[in-house]
């Protein structure tokens, strides 16, 4: 009997299916999971807002802090007008209906616009030690804003600010339930050096990066 003909994509899946099948694979270094990752990396006297915004900007992010949800909204206005753009969409409900009684309009992302010019949308923390945004597939937009915006506008609480990855991934995992599909963790504008190591912003997902945090 002559032998069925597979493609090299579907004998990759049949040997990592037969590796599932043939039982628990030990984990190689169980030592490190006692050691803790604060141990690796070099201590700093910032606080820890302090230590964000520091990273967060030196990867070139754009940080701008807020008293209140009142100046949130004037910021984002002054900065829409500022900017001239003329499609603005909003993830976050309550945010949306401020801009819009604020005089900004506002696009409802269920039409799913794809000619934005800036996307809004919330985040699951900040790491402070490395200046990343945690965002996850749970969130509306998760999985697009990251990647397909010219510009990302990203509104954050100064009280989500957490000391390293770690602690972001424990707060996903002990809200119970399962976790997100996908986790990202969002440092800064997109970037590459990838033609002549030259780099160039803005490749590969959104070319400016603003976080709005609010003190709260």
């Amino acid at each position: 009997m002559a032998r069925k003909k597979t493609d090299a994509r579907t004998e990759i899946l049949d040997s990592i299916r037969g590796g599932l099948r043939a039982g628990h694979v030990e984990r190689p270094f169980p030592e490190v999971l006692d050691v803790s990752l604060r141990s690796v990396f070099s201590g700093t006297e910032l606080s820890m807002e302090e230590q964000f915004v520091t990273e967060f900007t030196k990867l070139g992010g754009l940080f701008i802090f807020c008293e209140d949800a009142e100046e949130l909204t004037q910021n984002i206005i002054a900065l829409a007008a500022q900017r001239e753009w003329q499609k603005v969409m909003c993830t976050e409900a309550a945010l949306a209906l401020l801009l819009e009684d604020g005089g900004l309009t506002v696009t409802n992302p269920a039409t799913h616009v794809e000619n934005a010019d800036v996307c809004i949308t919330g985040c699951e923390a900040l790491i402070a030690r490395t200046g990343s945004v945690v965002i996850s597939s749970a969130q509306p937009y998760g999985r697009t804003a990251t990647v397909y915006y010219p510009v990302h506008i990203i509104v954050a609480a100064v009280s989500q600010i957490l000391p390293d990855i770690e602690d972001g991934l424990k707060l996903l995992t002990d809200r119970g339930g399962k976790m997100p599909s996908m986790i990202h963790l969002n440092t800064g504008p997109s970037r590459t050096a990838d033609i002549e190591k030259t780099l160039v912003v803005g490749v590969h997902g959104p070319g400016e990066v603003i976080l709005m945090l609010v003190d709260a």
